[in-house]
């Protein structure tokens, strides 16, 4: 689905009965009164769905498939779920995405070894991340540094943040002019897992999320 239709808001539905989610992404369609039609969606980042539990005081049934759907009517139990196609789901729901904020975007980039200075292949992504910043109403952007096991962990902390900051430097310098959390998590959060003091390019690295 494309990215405006890929949401993280869980609406939950007042009238016709509760929905409870173990799963990421539900939407009311517009229905008739008194009818309510709630579909689970995969979540955006991870692409996966979960699940979720949809009552009232008649009934209960479980949505754990991607577009699965029921619909709550009162007095009613849940109808047997039943999966939507994409493009039941886009012109049922088209007038509930067109109002959703875009989707968080994730950037991930990578460092040299024991340095705050990035690779030229990310290095190269900066304009891509600023148009992303530039494409929304209002962003807010967190940068994460990280590390791989080489070094104390007090050390990496430091260097996983002077990482970070390295990277809102390169993006305020280059025209980024919104507000920029900035935080580090040195070896505590590896990408690849290692034993300790093992040199791992790919946790060598700065993640960004653009909300």
């Amino acid at each position: 689905m494309k990215a405006a239709r890929r949401i993280t808001a869980l609406i939950t539905i007042c009238g016709a009965g509760l929905v409870w989610a173990c799963g990421p992404q539900q939407v009311r369609a517009p229905e008739q009164p008194g009818s309510d039609t709630i579909v689970l969606l995969p979540d955006s980042d991870t692409g996966t769905t979960g699940r979720a539990n949809v009552s009232n005081a008649s009934g209960a049934v479980d949505l754990a498939a991607a577009r699965a759907s029921t619909r709550v009517s009162a007095n009613q139990p849940p109808a047997a779920p039943t999966v939507m196609s994409e493009g039941d789901v886009e012109a049922v729901f088209a007038d509930v995405f067109s109002v959703l904020p875009p989707s968080p975007r994730h950037f991930t980039l990578y460092f040299r070894f024991e340095s705050d200075e990035l690779t030229e292949e990310s290095r190269a992504l900066v304009p891509k991340i600023l148009q992303t910043v530039t494409d929304r109403p209002t962003a807010d952007v967190v940068i994460v540094g990280h590390t791989d096991t080489t070094g104390a962990p007090a050390n990496n902390f430091t260097l996983g943040y002077g990482r970070a900051i390295r990277v809102r430097d390169l993006l305020v310098e280059a025209g980024l002019v919104t507000y920029v959390e900035v935080t580090s998590h040195g070896e505590a959060e590896l990408l690849v897992q290692t034993a300790d003091d093992v040199p791992e390019p790919r946790n060598r690295r700065v993640e960004i999320t653009i909300r």
